[in-house]
């Protein structure tokens, strides 16, 4: 039986190295489906490009924090309380603004038939 195309919502996660001068750099994609219980993260960082915005910036914290972002969605214990709920909720957690030098952008959403495709193809055309 085929399924057929499922809605689906994404945020796109974005390194703010500093705040207060409002620039950013696409890092990652996080991507729930509901209908298929589905919730992952990919990610990549150009760290020359971090670097260009901020020469101060602590690469391998951003790092760490989109591997917490893996963790959650995972539903990984060490990744606490966050990744112990249900997959709706992690997403809104995910999807929640924070003040961290990663942050989520707006709730965009779409259709399709294959939600890691899709998270695949959302992270080269908006991350690169």
């Amino acid at each position: 039986m085929t399924v057929g195309p499922q809605p689906y919502q994404y945020v796109v996660l974005r390194c703010v190295p500093r705040v207060d001068r409002e620039e950013f750099l696409n890092v990652g994609v996080v991507l729930y489906c509901q209908a298929a219980d589905y919730l992952n993260a990919v990610w990549s960082v150009d760290r020359d490009r971090l670097v260009s915005l901020d020469a101060r910036i602590d690469v391998d914290q951003v790092c760490e924090a989109l591997a917490f972002v893996d963790r959650v969605c995972a539903g990984d214990e060490r990744a606490g309380e966050a990744a112990r709920q249900p997959i709706g909720t992690r997403f809104g957690f995910l999807k929640a603004p924070r003040s961290t030098v990663v942050q989520p952008g707006p709730v965009h959403g779409g259709v399709t038939d294959d939600p890691a495709r899709q998270l695949e193809h959302l992270l080269e055309r908006l991350v690169g």
